[in-house]
């Protein structure tokens, strides 16, 4: 298998394409449009970041972006170059954004961004089925 295509992927169904995708290391292509992120909306917590995120809109909004800001991430610590495309105008459907990676082979570290889960207290499942021996949901953190 070259490539995978995930479209309207609901919740952690784009994580679980993505993750066995990737894990296979001959997939040279990952094209996904993910639809509700939900598992995040319910991990994420931040003190400082309260006064927007008790708003339920605009959590929902907020874990979106960084459930796909992050699936973006790892897919790069696994060595693909990766972008975030709107893909269809926002007058049609909310849910636009097109993941689009491309094996290289050029790994990003993945503590540049570990941190950043830490801080919102999620562990995305793309995390834990990339990384299920370093995710901080493995660490019980």
């Amino acid at each position: 298998m070259d490539m995978v295509v995930t479209l309207h992927a609901c919740d952690t169904a784009t994580d679980f394409a993505s993750g066995q995708g990737s894990g296979m290391g001959g997939l040279r292509v990952i094209l996904s449009v993910p639809c509700c992120q939900h598992e995040l909306n319910r991990q994420i917590r931040n003190e400082m970041l309260q006064p927007v995120m008790r708003y339920g809109i605009l959590k929902e909004r907020m874990a979106a972006l960084i459930t796909d800001g992050l699936r973006a991430e790892l897919l790069e610590s696994k060595g693909y170059e990766t972008q975030l495309l709107e893909f269809i105008d926002m007058e049609h459907t909310p849910k636009n954004i097109l993941i689009r990676a491309v094996k290289t082979g050029k790994k990003k570290s993945r503590d540049s961004f570990s941190d950043t889960m830490k801080a919102l207290h999620v562990a995305p499942t793309l995390d834990r089925l990339l990384y299920p021996e370093e995710s901080a949901s493995q660490k019980g953190e």
